[in-house]
C-alpha cells in the first residue's frame, strides 16, 4: 500500500515530519517497508526558456535551439515538433542521466553540431509512457500547432514532443517542484485483519489516534437523483453478495483527470486512465472502497449478482478470458456475465472516452468467495486484494455518493436515484471490555479515561456498562471478536515502547521439558556435521514435483493443493534437491565448491515423516577442459561414519553394501547398515538426477536416517584401562576372487578369524591384468595382530594365517601365488 504525504494530509492535520510518521506507522503496527522520494531521480532536469529555433544545417526534422538554462545560454540540438521561441520546458545538462532512454548526456556532435544538454519529454523523464507527453488543455494547444504544420493527429501523437511547462515557470526552478512531483511516497505492509488500512482516510485515523494530529472530519456528499433508473439491480445469491448499489449518471462528458488527481494516481504506480476509471482508482486507495464503473449503453436489462454457470466467459479488462464455474459471483445482464465479482470487470461493458452513460456500482463480496476466485483465476487486482480481506460494508452507499459527485464535478451529467438490492451486513457485535484487562493481558498501567479516548480515536462506540464498558467495533473493524483484540489496539496505540521488562513468574521448580532422542541427536549431528567442514542450509520443506520425483518421490499424496510457490509443490522426499540447487546457485555466483548440511524433515508417499540430516560436497569445476574435478567417494563415507559415530551408533557392527535407489550412482554408494536396517547412505547423485535438477556435477552426498539409530544404551562405567606393552604384528594377504565380492564382504570374514588378535584390516591395493584371471579382481589387505599377553611366536602366527585363508575361502576367495 503507497500514499503521498500531501494526500494524508487532506485526511490529517498534522506537522509532523515524514520521519516521525514514517516512526508513528511502524509503531502503531504498519510495517513501513520504504519511503520514497520522486523528487531524486528528476534532481538533475530544471525549467528553461528556448530563446531561439532554427532549422539545424544538416538535418531536416532537428532545430539547433538557444536556451535559457540555469547554467546561462545553451545551444542545444533538438528534435521535437513543438519546440519553438518562447518555450518553457524541461531541461537535463551534460553528465544528466536520462531514465527515458537509459542514456548519459555527452558533448558529442549532432550532424556536426554539438548539443549542450537535452530538452526533454515526459516519456524521456519517466513520467508518463505517452510519446506525445502532453495532458489536459495543453493538448488542445499543441494539436492545434500539428495542424498549422500540415501533421495529422496521429503523426503528431507518434512524433511525441518535449514538455510543455506553463509560461510563467522560473527558468532554473526543478522539474519535480513545478509538476508537483515533490511528495514523498511512503509504502508499507498491510496485515491481513486490518482491510481498513487499504485506505489513505484508515491510515489517517490511526495515526491521529497515536497523537500524530486531529484527524480531518470530512461529511460525505449525497446525489440527489433526477430520474429514476431505467436499469434494474437485483441480487440472486445474498451470501455471495449481501448489498449491491448503483446510480446511473447520463450526459457526463469523460475526459482527462484533473492534474491533482493524476499526479495521485502516478505517485503510487496507478496510470492514469479518464475521470471514470480514474475516480474508481482514486477512492480505492482513498477510502478503501472499490467501485466499478459501466457505459449503460452497453448493457442489456437488468443487472444481478449471481453465482455462474457451467461453460461461461468473461473476456475481463486485462484482456484475458477467464471460464466462470458455479462457486464464484458474477454480475451479469441479459447477455452474460459482465464482471467477476469484487474481482474484475469485463471489456466489453467497460467506459472509454465515448461513453455518455455510465453506470456506478458499489457492493459488498464475500471476502472468501472473492478470495477463491482470485486465486482460482490467478487475478489480483486493487479490488480483489481488497475484497479479499473484507471492504467496510457500511460505506457501501456513502462511497457511491462520493464516487458520483466527484464525477458530476468534473465530467457534468445528471445522476438518478440510487438503486439499491439487499442490505448492510449486521455490524459488529459489542464487546464487555474490562479496562483491567489491559493491565492482565500485557502488563501495562493505562488510565480508563485514557482507554476510553483511545478506543473512540479508533472509531468504537464506547458505553458504560456496570463497572466494565460496553465497546461497539465500527463497521470497517470486523476483526475485532473479543477483549483481547481491544487490549491489542489499545497497546498499539499506548506505545509498545510503554511496556514494562517484566519477566513471567514461573512455578516453584519448573524445568524446561527435556528434550527428545530423535531432537538431541538432531542437535549433536548438526554440530557433528559443522565440525567436519559442512556448512548448515536451512531449505524448504517442499520442492519442485520434478526434483521430488529424482529423488524418489513426487507422489501425487505429496503435492500441495496451496503451494507457496509454482517451483514448491510438493513436500520432499529428501533435503538432498535443496541442498543441491542450493549449492548450484552459490557456485553460478562464483562460490563454487560448497559442502553444505541440513538437519530436517523427509516425507514418504504414505504420509510418514522422518528426522534426516543430509550433507552434500559439489566440488569446484576444473580449471581446464580435459580435467574432471577429483571426488573421494570414501571421504564422504568417512564423514557419514563420523557422524553415525557422534549419534552414538555402533560403528564396529555397521556393515556397508551397495546403495539401491536410482539417484545414487551405481558402484559410486553404498549404504550402512545395522543388522539389515539402513542408518545411512553416501556417495556419488547419479548424473541422471543431476541433470533434472539442472546441477552441474559431480556431488557427494550422505544422508543419515535418524529415527533409524538403535535406543541409546544406558550409560556405565567406563572399562578399565588395557595398557598393551607388547609391539603390534602385520602381515599382508593378497586374495583373488570373483568380480561381483565387495572388498567389505571379504575382510569381515578374515576379522572372524580371530576376532581377539585381529586388531585392524585395511584394504590397500585392487589390482586386475596380468596374472589374474579374467571377471577376476586381486583383493590385498594388512592385517595388523595385537598381542595383549605374550610375544606371539611363529607357530601361533602362522596358525593364524591358515585360519585366515579358510575364512576367506569361504567366499571363493584364493591365496595369490
Amino acid at each position: 500500500m503507497k500514499f503521498t504525504i500531501s494526500w494524508l494530509k487532506d485526511h490529517l492535520e498534522t506537522s509532523a515530519s515524514l520521519d516521525q510518521i514514517a516512526d508513528a506507522m511502524t509503531m502503531a503496527g504498519l510495517e513501513v517497508e520504504d519511503v520514497i522520494d520522486p523528487a531524486a531521480a528528476l534532481g538533475a532536469f530544471t525549467a528553461s526558456r528556448v530563446i531561439e529555433a532554427k532549422q539545424h544545417p544538416n538535418a531536416d526534422k532537428l532545430q539547433v535551439c538557444q536556451v535559457e538554462t540555469k547554467d546561462g545560454v545553451k545551444e542545444i540540438v533538438c528534435g521535437a515538433l513543438n519546440a519553438r521561441a518562447g518555450l518553457i520546458t524541461a531541461y537535463a545538462p551534460i553528465g544528466t542521466y536520462i531514465p527515458g532512454s537509459g542514456v548519459t548526456l555527452e558533448p558529442k556532435p549532432v550532424r556536426g553540431v554539438i548539443s549542450h544538454g537535452m530538452l526533454c519529454s515526459e516519456t524521456e523523464m519517466q513520467l508518463s509512457d505517452d510519446p506525445f507527453g502532453l495532458r489536459g488543455a495543453r493538448f488542445e494547444t499543441y494539436a492545434a500547432r500539428a495542424e498549422m504544420l500540415g501533421l495529422s493527429p496521429e503523426k503528431a501523437r507518434a512524433d511525441g514532443g518535449i514538455i510543455e511547462l506553463p509560461d510563467d515557470a522560473k527558468i532554473g526552478a526543478p522539474i519535480a517542484q513545478l509538476l508537483g512531483l515533490d511528495d514523498p511516497v511512503i509504502d508499507f505492509e498491510v496485515t491481513p485483519n486490518r482491510p481498513d488500512w487499504l485506505g489513505v482516510a484508515g491510515i489517517a485515523r490511526e495515526l491521529a489516534a497515536a497523537g500524530l494530529g486531529k484527524l480531518k472530519t470530512q461529511p460525505t456528499p449525497t446525489v440527489k437523483g433526477v430520474f429514476k433508473s431505467p436499469i434494474a439491480i437485483e441480487i440472486d445469491d445474498e451470501g455471495a453478495c449481501p448489498m449491491f448499489a448503483a446510480i446511473l449518471l447520463r450526459g457526463v462528458k469523460n475526459r482527462p483527470s484533473p492534474d491533482w488527481l493524476q499526479a495521485r494516481l502516478r505517485a503510487i504506480g496507478v496510470k492514469p486512465r479518464n475521470m471514470l476509471v480514474d475516480v474508481t482508482n482514486y477512492l480505492s486507495f482513498d477510502r478503501a472502497r472499490p467501485l466499478h464503473v459501466y457505459d449503460a449503453a452497453k448493457l442489456n436489462g437488468t443487472v444481478r449478482t449471481r453465482l455462474g454457470r457451467d461453460g461461461e466467459t468473461l473476456q475481463a479488462l486485462d484482456g484475458k478470458t477467464y471460464a466462470i464455474t458455479p462457486d464464484m459471483c458474477v454480475i451479469a445482464d441479459e447477455s452474460g456475465v459482465l464482471g467477476l465479482g469484487g474481482v474484475m470487470g469485463g471489456e466489453h461493458s467497460g467506459s472509454s472516452e465515448a461513453t455518455t452513460d455510465v453506470l456506478i456500482e458499489s457492493a459488498y463480496f464475500d471476502p472468501a468467495r472473492t478470495f477463491r476466485t482470485g486465486r482460482a483465476t490467478a487475478i489480483t487486482s486493487d479490488a480483489q486484494y481488497r475484497f479479499a480481506r473484507g471492504v467496510d460494508p457500511g460505506f457501501v452507499e456513502p462511497g457511491l455518493h462520493l464516487a458520483a459527485a466527484m464525477i458530476l464535478e468534473i465530467c457534468g451529467g445528471e445522476p438518478s436515484y440510487p438503486v439499491i438490492a439487499g442490505a448492510v451486513p449486521s455490524s459488529p457485535a459489542a464487546v464487555r471490555f474490562d479496562p483491567d484487562r489491559v493491565r492482565a493481558l500485557a502488563g501495562m498501567d493505562v488510565k480508563p479515561a485514557r482507554i476510553k479516548a483511545i478506543l473512540k480515536d479508533l472509531g468504537f462506540t464506547v458505553q458504560p456498562d456496570g463497572k466494565a464498558l460496553s465497546v461497539a467495533p465500527p463497521t470497517w473493524r470486523r476483526d475485532v471478536e473479543g477483549p483481547a483484540d481491544l487490549v491489542e489496539d489499545i497497546v498499539r496505540i499506548e506505545g509498545f515502547d510503554k511496556l514494562p521488562e517484566v519477566s513471567p513468574p514461573r512455578a516453584p521448580g519448573m524445568r524446561p521439558p527435556p528434550a527428545s532422542i530423535g531432537e538431541s541427536r538432531t542437535r549433536i549431528g548438526r554440530r557433528a556435521a559443522a565440525a567436519l567442514g559442512f556448512s548448515e542450509a536451512i531449505t524448504w520443506s517442499f520442492c519442485q514435483q520434478g526434483h521430488a520425483r529424482a529423488f524418489g518421490g513426487g507422489d501425487p499424496r505429496l503435492i500441495l493443493a496451496n503451494p507457496i510457490a509454482a517451483d514448491l509443490d510438493c513436500m520432499r522426499p529428501s533435503a538432498l534437491p535443496n541442498l543441491l540447487r542450493a549449492a548450484q546457485k552459490n557456485a553460478d555466483r562464483g562460490r563454487s565448491d560448497a559442502r553444505l548440511f541440513e538437519a530436517g524433515p523427509a516425507f514418504s508417499a504414505d504420509g510418514s515423516q522422518a528426522r534426516t540430516l543430509a550433507a552434500l560436497w559439489l566440488p569446484a569445476p576444473a580449471r581446464h577442459w580435459q580435467d574432471r574435478p577429483q571426488t573421494d567417494i570414501f571421504a564422504i563415507k568417512r564423514d557419514a561414519i563420523a557422524i553415525l559415530q557422534a549419534l552414538g551408533a555402533p560403528t564396529a557392527s555397521l556393515t556397508v553394501d551397495r546403495a539401491s535407489e536410482a539417484h545414487w550412482h551405481p558402484g559410486r554408494s553404498g549404504v550402512i547398515k545395522l543388522g539389515g536396517k539402513a542408518l545411512a547412505r553416501f556417495g556419488e547423485i547419479h548424473p541422471r538426477a543431476l541433470k533434472a535438477l539442472d546441477v552441474e556435477g559431480p556431488a557427494l552426498a550422505l544422508e543419515i536416517a535418524i529415527d533409524a539409530l538403535p535406543p541409546p544404551k544406558a550409560k556405565r562405567a567406563r572399562p578399565p584401562l588395557e595398557k598393551l606393552d607388547l609391539m603390534p604384528v602385520s602381515r599382508d594377504f593378497a586374495f583373488i576372487v570373483e568380480e561381483g565380492v565387495a572388498a567389505g564382504d571379504l575382510a569381515r570374514a578374515i576379522a572372524g578369524a580371530d576376532k581377539a588378535l585381529i586388531a585392524e584390516i585395511a584394504l590397500f591395493d585392487v589390482y586386475r591384468g596380468p596374472g589374474v584371471p579374467a571377471e577376476k579382481k586381486s583383493l590385498a589387505f594388512e592385517i595388523t595382530l595385537q598381542p595383549k599377553d605374550k610375544t606371539l611366536t611363529d607357530a601361533e602366527i602362522e596358525a593364524l594365517r591358515a585360519r585366515v585363508i579358510s575364512a576367506a575361502a569361504k567366499l571363493g576367495a584364493s591365496l595369490r601365488a
